[in-house]
């Protein structure tokens, strides 16, 4: 869940709701068409690690790029019914991930009892783990069962410590890990899961409450050590290994930040021992997560493409209305988020970009590539993200606004292909006079404006097949 949570009144949305620090009520955006989805093979779960470490493979080895959304309400606000319909639009837009919580109290847009909407409560004894309540988790079951049938992989928080904590407290180490033990035997049959705990977890550097978070992740590795897990600490920024007791029982790395992307990522990547890395949270459509920012389209790029470009096996994206299931949220699904999420997707997903390295040292874009800074204004940073495949065989730069990079083309290994892809529509312009020779050093400035009036573009080169490039 987003960062600062707060009760807040919005007669246009229909009540009380959870809202966030700075959250401004938007207009509803128009329904926006979905993209064309480039076709990518379903993923054969369970998901693993790659040998490397670096992502994450399902079944078939193949590389498993994490296109996630985030409903984290749905178990407890959705219908089944209403979960179907929310199901098959999220795969028509090309989503292949979901964070979903297990349990769900006001902080998550749920009930102060944890109940579903119609009245359905977890436990038999409010807040006592030793009591489920089978009516309730056969819902969850049926909400799982229903991610599988449309090829979703659920990022499953057992008990998440933004509403839960004091119910972990109260119930104590010895009943935290039996409700593990618990959730970890219902749900080993559920090939389609991996374990995420913690969220907005900002007071896990106290050992007492760092321990009964533990306790619950401990009991599920114990009935099933086969499901990958991970934790989500705190915001503004975090990563799952800053706190390294998790670190024996994570199997992925959960970057989670408000500022630029790109310096969250590479802190993960860049750790000696390192696991595989996805940006779990940012900033969400709809919303102002900090006062920093705003979840407008063009935030929304930058975080996803700077992103992609420093070393990730994935991320999710957050939409205001649809992780807490308010009013309209049927008619806030696809939008230009959405649509923009499905675009670097197709972007990314029939190319290599499991071997994509981060140009950290700056020797594919050896100038233009702006201001690296950690913190602050995602609007603020002009930080070119880069990346290239060992072989030279592909090499990608984001640029968040115009300007003129200069590429040492020796870092290719043949003839280049050079285009600009334009984030907002998928569209690609190819650059006059490609493919280019890999020798020397190119300038290489966008074509204007993008199709939302914006700066930011992606250069793709990519070693060609076509005809020899003239001598210049």
């Amino acid at each position: 869940m987003a960062a600062l949570a707060i009760l807040v009144t919005c007669a246009a949305i229909g009540g009380i709701l959870l809202g966030e620090l700075g959250a401004r009520n938007e207009p509803a955006t128009p329904v926006f068409p979905k993209p064309a989805l480039v076709h990518a093979t379903q993923a054969a779960y369970p998901l693993r690690v790659s040998a490397n470490k670096r992502y994450l493979v399902d079944r078939n080895n193949a590389p498993f790029l994490i296109v996630g959304d985030s409903p984290q309400s749905m178990i407890v606000n959705l219908s089944t019914a209403d979960a179907e319909a929310f199901l098959a639009d999220r795969r028509a837009a090309g989503f292949n991930a979901l964070w979903v919580n297990l349990l769900c109290d006001t902080y998550t847009g749920g009930r102060s009892d944890g109940a579903t909407y119609d009245g359905i409560r977890p436990f038999s004894t409010t807040g006592d783990l030793s009591t489920p309540n089978d009516a309730y988790f056969n819902r969850a079951d049926d909400m799982i069962w229903l991610a599988a049938k449309y090829g979703f992989v659920v990022f499953l928080d057992p008990i998440e410590t933004g509403g839960w904590l004091q119910v972990l407290r109260t119930n104590g180490q010895a009943k935290d890990y039996n409700f593990g033990l618990y959730l970890g035997k219902r749900y080993r049959r559920f090939p389609n899961i991996v374990w995420m705990s913690g969220n907005d977890f900002q007071t896990w550097r106290h050992p007492g409450d760092d321990a009964v978070a533990q306790a619950v992740a401990r009991g599920i590795r114990a009935a099933d050590p086969q499901q990958l897990q991970t934790v989500e600490l705190d915001y503004n920024v975090s990563g799952s290994l800053d706190d390294p007791t998790w670190a024996p029982l994570v199997d992925l790395n959960a970057a989670y930040t408000y500022y630029p992307t790109y310096a969250d990522v590479l802190r993960e990547y860049n750790r000696p021992s390192y696991k595989p890395t996805f940006m779990v949270e940012a900033n969400y459509e709809f919303e102002h997560n900090t006062s920093f920012a705003y979840g407008s389209p063009q935030i929304l790029r930058r975080q996803e493409y700077w992103t992609m470009l420093s070393g990730v096996t994935g991320q999710f994206y957050g939409n205001h209305y649809t992780w807490q299931f308010i009013s309209d949220w049927k008619k806030n699904l696809d939008t230009v988020g959405s649509a923009q999420m499905t675009l670097m997707r197709n972007l990314f997903i029939q190319r290599a970009w499991y071997r994509l390295i981060p140009d950290q040292h700056h020797t594919v874009v050896t100038t233009g590539y702006g201001t690296f800074t950690s913190s602050g204004n995602l609007s603020d940073s002009d930080y070119a993200t880069a990346a290239r495949t060992p072989d030279g065989s592909l090499a990608m730069v984001y640029v968040p606004t115009l300007r003129t990079i200069t590429v040492d083309m020796s870092k290719m290994s043949g003839r280049t292909l050079a285009r600009w892809y334009d984030p907002t529509n998928g569209r690609y312009t190819t650059i006059s006079g490609s493919p280019f020779a890999n020798r020397g050093m190119k300038e290489f400035t966008p074509p204007g404006n993008n199709g939302s009036g914006d700066g930011d573009w992606i250069l793709v080169l990519e070693r060609s097949t076509g005809p020899a490039p003239r001598q210049r």
